[in-house]
């Protein structure tokens, strides 16, 4: 009798031990928020048949046959709910890591002349700093103040109505150092009179200002219904063409817009030329390059975007395409369909035939930079990076995505951020996954012609695409088809361009 008891005491420890593990897999997929109640209801019938089958075949350790069988499938299932939950339990923490983002970051520099004997901010603190009058001031005033308490005393400012001319103030001695967004460093370098200018200027001091993402009043105030309840959501895609991180307040190279409607599954991917020429949410009018709203914070792009297509747009996903090249070797490569056979201009020289090219990603990156190869220039480099980030949705759909799962996790932290919170990301997902069938993916990229004009940004002419309202009263069509659950299909780009 102890002899029955001992053998079915193992079979009951070993059983026991693996319900625990698979309740605390099941609480695991209950925490993520993104399964269907009836993925864990089959999912928790499938354990409990799977604790029945090893509590039968371990239950005698006298049946040694029996019991090795049950043994091994016990180790088996184990692994499986150790790893299982350690998958779900990064998937979660990585999602968490970077949804619900309602701070940005502007890199904030002092710098001198690269001839200036000061080694450090400490040697600048007798000399006058030129600041920016208007534009960004409220971030230059919170760096002014911090400039202050780094060296302990009050100091010496003189304000400059452009960035062009705060440079100048620079070279002719004017100031000793003046306190600056790295954002505007793109817009000085494009200056020509200042094309070597990271040569002649040198980085003294840097310091990151962390402001909140701006929210309109009703935004405060009004009780919005959750995303996850509506049929219709429009995301803002920000990305910036560096290799310098997810720095927030940067040039904006990619402005996409993605409509998507959950219940006729369907989505428009709308780019905007980062050149447009189109007014500032902040601008009182006066027009700039659409690139330019991003130095302004990621709501100037989305509230600029949003006043050109007549809607309102909530959300955003900022991406650091040099990031993404990353996420794309995670994956193993995407499968692009080019519309041109072309070769880029940068060192690696890279060529991509028209039609299917498969890309590793530095090739897919250098796909999406190039501008240069093409009589449209922006224009193709816009639709470009929609075709890179279709390929990569495309990807995500694949069997590829499971055995690179874990590399594609290390590699999102960094590379994408959104202020969609956690919770309404995993209800989307979880109404996604009730119903599996595809969905319709449209790209569309308004049109324009070049021009030479002052902009709100800088004080000299610059190239700036002037829109065509025909091709933007078509994308306002496009996007209330969407909403409006109307089905719509890829539409033939080819005459678009035609001069």
């Amino acid at each position: 009798m102890n002899d029955y008891k001992k053998s079915g005491a193992i079979g009951k420890l070993l059983t026991g031990v693996l319900g625990l593990g698979a309740a605390a897999v099941l609480a695991l997929l209950y925490y993520t928020e993104m399964i269907p109640l009836k993925y864990l209801i089959a999912a928790g019938a499938g354990l409990l048949v799977l604790l029945a089958v090893v509590g039968i075949l371990t239950w005698n350790v006298h049946h040694k046959g029996r019991f090795l069988i049950g043994l091994l499938l016990w180790f088996t299932a184990v692994a499986g709910l150790v790893f299982g939950g350690m998958y779900v339990y990064r998937t979660r923490s990585t999602l968490s890591g970077i949804t619900g983002v309602e701070t940005e970051i502007t890199q904030m520099g002092v710098y001198v002349k690269a001839d200036n004997t000061a080694q450090d901010l400490q040697g600048t603190a007798q000399g006058t700093y030129g600041i920016l009058k208007t534009q960004d001031r409220t971030v230059t005033d919170m760096a002014v103040q911090d400039v202050k308490e780094q060296l302990g005393q009050e100091i010496t400012v003189k304000e400059y109505d452009s960035v062009e001319e705060l440079v100048e103030g620079l070279f002719n001695g004017e100031t000793q150092a003046v306190i600056l967004n790295t954002g505007f460093l793109d817009i000085a370098r494009d200056s020509e009179d200042y094309p070597d200018l990271d040569s002649k200027i040198r980085e003294v001091s840097m310091n990151n200002v962390e402001t909140e993402v701006e929210k309109d009043e009703e935004e405060k105030t009004e009780e919005k219904i959750p995303l996850s309840e509506q049929n219709v959501f429009i995301v803002d895609i920000s990305g910036i063409d560096s290799r310098g991180g997810l720095v927030a307040k940067s040039r904006s190279d990619v402005n996409i817009l993605a409509i998507a409607n959950t219940d006729t599954k369907q989505v428009l991917l709308l780019n905007t030329p980062r050149d447009y020429f189109v007014p500032l949410s902040i601008s009182n009018g006066v027009k700039d390059k659409l690139t330019n709203a991003g130095i302004y914070g990621i709501k100037v792009v989305m509230d600029t975007l949003g006043m050109l297509y007549d809607m309102d747009i909530d959300y955003f996903v900022r991406m650091d395409f040099g990031g993404f090249a990353n996420i794309i070797d995670s994956l193993g490569g995407i499968t692009v369909e080019s519309e041109y056979e072309f070769d880029t201009g940068n060192a690696q020289g890279y060529h991509f035939n028209k039609g299917t090219n498969y890309l590793n990603g530095e090739q897919a990156l250098a796909f999406a930079r190039e501008r240069y190869a093409f009589e449209i220039g922006d224009r193709q480099r816009g639709i470009n990076q929609i075709a890179v980030i279709k390929a990569v949705l495309e990807k995500l759909k694949s069997m590829d995505l499971i055995s690179n799962y874990s590399s594609l996790l290390s590699t999102l932290n960094g590379c994408f951020e959104t202020n969609l919170p956690y919770g309404e990301l995993a209800a989307i997902l979880q109404k996604q996954l009730e119903n599996l069938s595809g969905w319709n993916v449209v790209n569309y990229s308004v049109d324009g012609h070049g021009d030479e004009q002052h902009v709100y940004s800088q004080s000299n002419p610059q190239y700036v695409m002037i829109p065509d309202e025909a091709t933007v009263e078509h994308a306002k069509e496009l996007i209330n088809k969407v909403i409006n659950g109307e089905p719509i299909v890829q539409e033939d780009q080819s005459n678009m361009y035609d001069d």
